[in-house]
């Protein structure tokens, strides 16, 4: 390993089963590091970091850091009352953040940044698989599980690196990439932005950090990333490549035509018409392939070759994913939890739909909630009937006054129908008792929400 600013040898990370974490610790173990860990639960992740010769503890305590440990790889969730964290200070041991590790290990490689509010992961996944369908064995970073080849990270022969590029912590102003993706630019993440200004602020300070003759490819249809790309696009030293559907587009993209699960895309590329198929539905999933076919080209990856090889991708776990099916009804799962990415799902899952579309909706973060919950209320309005769940904390400690009831309020306000289920156990029998053949239940939210698919599944087969 080539590391010079943290020692990597022997990491121990805190939340080590994280889909950011774990792929780091992957791609560190396969590198011949000693890497050892703890997370909250056992899963198939900590399982299959074991099977590589992690070894990660269930549960945190100060003695799972190890005598060995050359540093403490963290995440921004992890807090600072942490028991192995506080241990590692008073020992001494370097603690590094996990965008500086992945910044270490894309280093000595042609770094592709994904950044963007929403369709980061799908992206960077989208990249992954073509990238390594036409043999080119790049390294990533994702922060989801790909359905194939079936992990968020790969330490890989060839010389490219493809990074999922986080902004909410503003962790990407790390990474010095050759090629940077930027999908749109959007208020999130109310806890560390006060304002879009700001976020706008970050974005560029993130265009700031690529490489002296490198490559920008954004979007030419979002408003935010068109701002982004007037205060950018004078600098002499970047080529700035546009992607959508405006006719100013550098890369325009002239139609993309449902045809069941999968969309076939048409692009106009240097004068040239160009059609390929997205193995995933939905006009949002074909504007991030044409961002990804244009990423590509910038590394100097012929056009046609990448096209034919995006159609490999076939998901990434959470993004629209089919759970299965019983009695006649569809269940499909998605991690969307921002307005933007709700409405533009249900938009998709509208066009495969035969029946009823009935929405099982888990709100991520109370900060979020407290922010958005209008726009998330006019998001479920586009499902035929919804659920929504008590909101998901994950980091975040409750916010007086913001429940789950303001979103509900808000999609009322719309002409929803929807109804608050307070028991997390008790909606998949909710769920399974207001389908008919026909129907398509989508489990939607970054939370645990995603484990009621497989409960409500059982429940319909009763």
């Amino acid at each position: 390993m080539n590391d010079a600013a943290h020692d990597l040898h022997a990491p121990h990370f805190i939340g080590i089963g994280g889909a950011g974490m774990s792929g780091l610790a992957k791609i560190l173990t396969v590198r011949g590091a000693k890497v050892s860990g703890s997370d909250s639960r056992e899963s198939e992740t900590v399982l299959a970091l074991r099977e590589l010769g992690a070894a990660v503890q269930v549960g945190h305590a100060a003695e799972n850091v190890p005598d060995g440990a050359s540093s403490i790889v963290v995440s921004s969730a992890i807090r600072e009352d942490n028991p192995e964290l506080a241990a590692a200070r008073e020992r001494g041991i370097p603690v590094v953040h996990r965008s500086d590790a992945l910044a270490a290990l894309m280093g000595g490689r042609r770094a592709l940044a994904v950044a963007g509010t929403h369709g980061k992961t799908t992206t960077t996944s989208m990249l992954a698989v073509s990238l390594a369908a036409l043999g080119l064995d790049p390294s990533y970073a994702i922060g989801g599980d790909l359905d194939a080849p079936g992990s968020n990270a790969h330490h890989g022969t060839g010389e490219i690196f493809v990074a999922e590029a986080d902004e909410s912590d503003r962790s990407f102003h790390k990474y010095a990439p050759e090629v940077a993706i930027i999908l749109n630019v959007e208020l999130d993440h109310h806890a560390n932005y006060a304002s879009l200004d700001e976020i706008h602020d970050s974005f560029e300070t993130f265009v700031g950090r690529i490489q002296p003759g490198g490559t920008l490819v954004v979007s030419a249809d979002h408003p935010g990333a068109r701002e982004l790309t007037a205060r950018v696009v004078g600098r002499e030293d970047l080529s700035v490549v546009t992607v959508g559907a405006a006719e100013d587009a550098t890369v325009r993209v002239l139609s993309v035509v449902p045809n069941g699960m999968t969309s076939e895309v048409t692009i106009e590329l240097e004068g040239a018409e160009l059609t390929f198929t997205v193995s995933v539905p939905g006009r949002h999933y074909a504007h991030n392939a044409v961002a990804a076919l244009a990423a590509g080209i910038a590394l100097g990856v012929p056009g046609e070759e990448l096209a034919e090889a995006l159609a490999a991708y076939t998901g990434v776990r959470r993004r629209l994913q089919l759970k299965g099916e019983a009695a006649g009804v569809q269940v499909i799962d998605t991690y969307a939890h921002h307005p933007t990415e709700m409405a533009a799902d249900l938009e998709a899952i509208r066009e495969v739909a035969r029946g009823r579309v009935l929405v099982l909706f888990q709100p991520h973060l109370f900060s979020r909630t407290q922010q958005l919950s209008a726009e998330m209320g006019q998001a479920l309005a586009l499902a035929d009937a919804s659920v929504v769940l008590d909101i998901y904390p994950a980091r975040e400690d409750p916010i007086p006054g913001v429940t789950s009831e303001l979103i509900i309020a808000a999609a009322r306000a719309a002409g929803a129908d929807v109804t608050a289920e307070h028991e997390f156990t008790a909606a998949a029998a909710l769920l399974a008792g207001m389908a008919k053949p026909g129907d398509l239940v989508l489990t939607m939210g970054a939370g645990d929400v995603t484990n009621l698919g497989p409960a409500i599944l059982e429940e319909l087969a009763r």
